[in-house]
């Protein structure tokens, strides 16, 4: 036993709690799909029922209002006054017979319009009788737009809504065309205040719940969000936006709203009902259809907010169930430490005891199950530890003796050979020490040297006479200690080409080195086995002529100005290679807006990425682009910046030198 994680105790017990869980999250969901599909069946129920009452409330004092409309519209006394209306007897007969409707009317309210005269007549009970017109109905008045409309449409009649948010006051006109056959002639009927009811109607008790009512073609006619009514949209009809349509977030529902409304329509005595998406959730959509208005009542029901069946009974439950559990779990955890746990304490005080050292400790007798099988298992091995651990003592003791002394030779040799490499850095340092070394720079020209290891293949050439400068980039085979000892072979053969051929002609250099190398080469033993082939560039400065002259082995010259970048190929053949190569002079016009560079393969091969890919001619051409413009030393800064964020990835793979140069 242990005190680090979980004893036998817990482990127990989490198996037990698991075991539970498993158990409990099936029986869970199973109930919860019950809960939710009972939520449901009541929810449907519950918004049928409520979409029902609501129709009803609304279809009977509407249906009301509008049947004495149409009575008073189909009036031959109507039809007679407004094919004559001047005529003051058909007049007096008109108005007379109005104001008897006017008793039964609710709000004791109607009104005619002629489309002769444009004239409209309304009386109520907020103004005095009167048989004069009210006001015209200019076409140019927006808020005209109505009996215009009414004398269009196909139908007989239209009941619209007429709302005024500052007054708090709803009105649905019963607008009734008045027709002398064919001809229409005006419009008669009623207005209905509805505010009241409306009110009564969009305030649910119930969290969510919305109500609302919408015409045969979806324009909101009653909403708890007045911003949201459709105004006017009995006569004139109503814009996309202000019908029910672009509440519905998903087209399948939409769809499926426009079935269920044409559903409702065919039959109006069974209500209709479709789920679709809105504000977020999935939301239930119960509606009936009222012909005479041609009115959807809608009831839309949000099962998740909407309280259909109390919760309250759930905490006995759980408390029940809570009860259970703890009652199983302390049973369990009394079994787990009389039969097992009391005994396993006894074996680990004398494993205890064994693992320090002190195997003379008996353990306790054996019971005739799994922990006395055990028991028995450790007295034998604790003679067998006793045993061997006296042999391994000895041959420990002998064999840590060698390796001490093993580890000194071995320490005092690897301190030699650090030394060397540490003296070859210093001589390869001192042998190219003309101008040669990392970071040297000045107005002209800049380098970047990083060797691979202590010393390395790589070194750059700077020399100059009268007339010019040569500049150049040398990379031997290997790097480490091997590259290092050819840069001395091929630094000794690059001055002596020089010396023959003199600095303004790179081409010649690199033949003449060539030749060099392999007669340096050519007595030694094994001459097949030695790598000689040295990468080199050669680019000669000459200001008077405003010209660089390059010639390259297996190294490019490139140039640019920041806009672009070109590049001059060396040779395919290096220096001192197997075959002898042909070396040519390339001659550039030199300007005071290029920057040249020239560079071993190493940065080329750089990994660089996640995927450790080469860096690449292309990466370092947009490179030189970018940083052309910039002084030579902020270039060879950026450089190493460059180098720094691959190597945090992955190690420098070879020995890297990059050299640049401008002349103003």
């Amino acid at each position: 036993m242990t005190s680090k994680g979980l004893g036998l105790r817990g482990r127990s017990l989490l198996a037990l709690g698991m075991t539970c869980l498993l158990a409990l999250i099936p029986t869970g969901l199973l109930g919860w799909q019950i809960l939710e599909n009972i939520r449901e069946h009541f929810g449907v129920a519950f918004a049928r029922n409520l979409t029902l009452l609501n129709r009803e409330k609304i279809l009977a004092p509407i249906s009301r209002e509008l049947a004495l409309s149409q009575r008073l519209a189909e009036s031959e006394l109507t039809r007679q006054w407004l094919l004559d209306e001047d005529n003051p007897g058909k007049r007096a007969l008109f108005f007379k017979e109005a104001e008897s409707y006017r008793r039964d009317f609710r709000d004791h309210a109607y009104f005619a319009a002629s489309r002769h005269s444009r004239y409209f007549y309304y009386n109520d009970p907020s103004k005095p009788y009167s048989e004069a017109p009210r006001y015209f109905l200019d076409p140019a008045v927006t808020a005209n737009r109505w009996f215009y409309d009414t004398l269009r449409q196909k139908d007989a009649y239209n009941v619209n809504i007429d709302s005024d948010p500052k007054l708090g006051v709803t009105k649905v006109w019963m607008n009734v065309l008045v027709s002398n056959g064919q001809e229409r002639i005006g419009v008669a009927g009623a207005g209905l205040d509805l505010s009241h009811f409306l009110r009564d109607f969009i305030r649910s008790s119930e969290a969510g719940v919305v109500p609302l009512i919408v015409n045969d073609q979806g324009a909101i006619q009653a909403h708890p969000d007045a911003t949201m009514i459709a105004y006017n949209s009995g006569a004139s009809g109503a814009k996309d936006d202000e019908k029910i349509f672009r509440l519905i977030q998903d087209p399948p529902g939409r769809n499926a709203l426009i079935s269920a409304m044409q559903a409702a329509q065919r039959d109006p005595q069974h209500e209709q009902s479709v789920w679709v998406k809105m504000a977020g959730k999935r939301q239930l959509l119960v509606m009936a259809y009222i012909p005479e208005l041609k009115w959807h009542v809608i009831t839309i029901l949000d099962l998740r907010a909407a309280a259909l069946i109390g919760l309250n009974w759930l905490l006995p439950i759980v408390g029940l169930l809570f009860i259970l559990f703890a009652g199983l779990v302390l049973g369990f955890t009394y079994a787990v430490e009389r039969l097992v746990l009391k005994p396993l304490r006894h074996l680990q005080r004398s494993a205890g005891a064994i693992a320090g050292g002190h195997y003379e400790v008996s353990l306790p007798a054996g019971h005739q199950d799994e922990i006395g099988e055990l028991s028995h298992a450790f007295s034998v091995m604790a003679d067998k530890v006793r045993t061997h651990t006296s042999e391994l003592e000895t041959r420990v003791n002998e064999r840590t003796h060698a390796l001490q002394e093993a580890n000194s030779k071995m320490q005092l040799a690897h301190k030699k050979i650090a030394d060397s490499i540490d003296y070859a850095s210093l001589i390869q340092r001192a042998i190219l020490s003309n101008n040669e070394l990392v970071g040297a720079s000045d107005a002209h020209h800049a380098v970047l040297w990083r060797p691979r290891d202590v010393v390395g293949g790589d070194f750059y050439v700077h020399r100059s006479d009268a007339k010019g400068w040569l500049f150049g980039v040398v990379d031997c085979a290997g790097h480490g200690v091997p590259g290092a000892l050819m840069t001395m072979l091929a630094h000794a053969a690059l001055d002596q080409a020089i010396d023959s051929y003199g600095i303004s002609d790179p081409a010649a250099i690199l033949a003449g080195t060539d030749q060099i190398i392999r007669t340096m080469s050519s007595s030694a033993p094994d001459k097949q086995a030695l790598a000689t082939s040295t990468d080199m560039g050669l680019a000669y400065v000459d200001p008077l002529q405003q010209t660089v002259t390059f010639a390259g082995a297996k190294i490019s010259l490139y140039f640019s100005d920041g806009q672009d970048v070109q590049e001059i190929a060396g040779a395919r053949r290096a220096v001192g290679d197997k075959r002898v190569g042909s070396y040519a002079n390339t001659q550039i016009a030199m300007r005071p807006s290029l920057t040249f560079y020239m560079t071993s393969d190493g940065f080329l091969d750089q990994a660089q990425g996640e995927l450790g890919y080469s860096f690449g001619n292309a990466r370092f051409a947009n490179l030189l682009q970018a940083h052309a413009p910039q002084p030579l030393h902020e270039q060879i800064r950026a450089f190493n910046a460059v180098l720094a964020d691959c190597q945090t990835r992955h190690p420098q793979r070879d020995d890297i030198t990059v050299l640049c140069f401008r002349y103003t």
